[in-house]
């Protein structure tokens, strides 16, 4: 196992460059499992049907 110290405003910058370094089934994937946790934790199930909604943000 391995420590790295890093500064709390240097965090977040850290987080968003190991993020890009995945590949997107990844990031797909860990965003699935925490969808999954969170409704498990709020309702105590997860939904058997999503609503699927997509938003572009204009660049």
């Amino acid at each position: 196992m391995v420590a790295n110290k890093v500064k709390m405003e240097d965090e977040d910058s850290l987080d968003v460059q190991f993020w890009l370094s995945q590949p997107a089934s990844a990031r797909i994937a860990e965003l699935t499992r925490l969808r999954h946790e969170y409704y498990i934790w709020l309702i105590g199930e997860f939904p058997s049907q999503m609503e699927k909604t997509v938003m572009r943000r204009k660049i």
